[in-house]
């Protein structure tokens, strides 16, 4: 009899198995974490509990998203489109998240929304950053729940920042001069190294619980764990899509006394902020997939780990090694991030892959388990399936990654990549690099492949013909 009701209720459910089979998701995103930071990339500060995602699942090496900066890489995430599809080209930050003309356009739906729709509980807890007026709250996006905060940035402690040390962009130390200074009691540092104030990221920006202020003391990193693992837990008998958006490694440099201590063998007290800070986000996945496995959710939930974007190296150490650049650049080390998956139900474990994917992959691959509105099949989207080639090795499509920023534009297909750097101090000139044998694009083989870097131009040129120009 048993088995007969099991039956029924699959059929009750077209296009998809019985609600407890359906699988979860979890999306985990640091922010500005470097290509080269975890222990599995070849980092050098220890990263054991995100590393075993890898272990358990597949690391990709080639893993990319669709901006250099926060706030466009998560709208292609959340959307699975390119961002510039609908003019979400920039990362608007301070007082401009508060213009009611900016943010995710509303006409767009998001993952969330589709899960939800097909009976998934949603919840966001952490960063969000697109679009703080009322129109864009996660609520209205998808999410059911929400806990985190609007804009781009937030302070881990409320003042005085009790039990942590803090480092501060100033334009000038105490006296007047140049350089760091240290507060005497140690828990204040000033650095003047990048000529600007640190930025007021608590400004109309509080922590919210759904729409609603609340007081936090504890450390965000452990209160968005917390959350997440609360939510885990009183959903652990539906199917479930967590988005835990982690504000870490994002400045300001801002660490507990408890993990600051163990690295105390690390000379630079700058560096030692960012290993005592990546520390905290490791424990806190940890945290998180102890709970997975708690309520007996480990073998059906597809675990997702990723970074928005490069790591900004002057502003938090961060290493993007063996990339060039950065954040806000479109040379790997801006796009090119760490992207671990964990599906034991699903996927082999110990996967170390090549294959070049984009974060827009993750909501095509969530959007097979479930049966799409007939206004979903019909929008545009830009991603793969990534199951496949995850449970049986079978080659994804061929397809062009495309990237635009304003004048800096790139695309790559196979191992090779186009790139206008456009920045300062550049040519604004398109060159070509063979990423198979040169990760770190050193040296432009447009000269030599001359058919071949026509192709790829066109090939931009025509994917860019389908965009918009930026909404604001």
């Amino acid at each position: 009899m048993r088995r007969l009701l099991s039956a029924l209720a699959a059929l009750a459910l077209p296009g998809t198995s019985a609600a407890a089979d359906r699988p979860n998701l979890v999306v985990l995103i640091a922010d500005d974490l470097g290509y080269g930071e975890l222990s599995c990339q070849g980092g050098d500060i220890a990263t054991p509990h995100i590393d075993s995602l890898a272990a358990d699942g597949a690391r990709f090496t080639a893993g990319y998203v669709t901006a250099p900066f926060c706030a466009a890489s998560r709208a292609g995430l959340l959307t699975g489109r390119w961002q510039t599809r609908f003019g979400f080209e920039f990362n608007p930050i301070g007082a401009r998240n508060m213009d009611p003309a900016i943010g995710l356009p509303p006409a767009e739906r998001t993952l969330a929304d589709s899960l939800r729709d097909a009976g998934y509980a949603t919840a966001l807890v952490g960063k969000w950053h697109l679009g703080a007026t009322a129109a864009y709250h996660p609520q209205r996006r998808g999410f059911d729940e929400f806990f985190g905060f609007l804009h781009e940035g937030h302070f881990y402690r409320p003042p005085p920042w009790s039990g942590t040390v803090t480092w501060l962009r100033r334009r000038a130390l105490p006296d007047g001069s140049q350089g760091r200074w240290t507060s005497p009691d140690g828990r204040i540092i000033w650095s003047t190294h990048l000529g600007s104030n640190e930025p007021d990221y608590d400004a109309d920006n509080p922590l919210l619980r759904l729409s609603q202020p609340v007081a936090e003391p504890e450390n965000l990193t452990t209160a968005f764990s917390r959350e997440a693992c609360s939510f885990i837990e009183r959903h652990a008998s539906q199917p479930f899509f967590l988005c835990l958006a982690f504000n870490a490694v994002h400045s300001p440099l801002q660490a507990d006394d408890r993990y600051l201590e163990r690295f105390s063998h690390i000379e630079d007290v700058q560096r030692r902020l960012f290993a005592a800070m990546l520390t905290h986000l490791d424990d806190g996945v940890g945290r998180v997939l102890n709970t997975l496995d708690e309520t007996s959710l480990r073998a059906n939930t597809c675990v997702v780990f990723l970074s928005d974007n490069g790591g900004p190296t002057a502003e938090l150490t961060s290493s993007n090694a063996p990339l060039r650049g950065g954040k806000a650049e479109l040379w790997e080390g801006g796009i090119r991030v760490p992207f671990l998956i964990r599906w034991p139900a699903q996927i082999p474990a110990g996967q170390v892959l090549d294959t070049p994917i984009l974060s827009t992959d993750i909501a095509a691959t969530a959007r097979r388990w479930i049966r799409e509105s007939d206004a979903d099949r019909k929008i545009q989207r830009d991603g793969l399936d990534l199951l496949p080639l995850l449970r049986d090795g079978t080659p994804l499509a061929e397809r062009p990654l495309y990237w635009r920023v304003g004048k800096k534009a790139a695309l790559r297909r196979g191992p090779w990549k186009i790139s206008r750097a456009a920045g300062k101090g550049s040519s604004q000139a398109w060159a070509l690099y063979n990423l198979e044998k040169d990760p770190a694009e050193t040296t432009d083989v447009s000269s030599s492949e001359p058919a071949l870097f026509t192709q790829m131009i066109d090939e931009w040129q025509r994917i860019d013909s389908q965009m918009i120009e930026p909404a604001w």
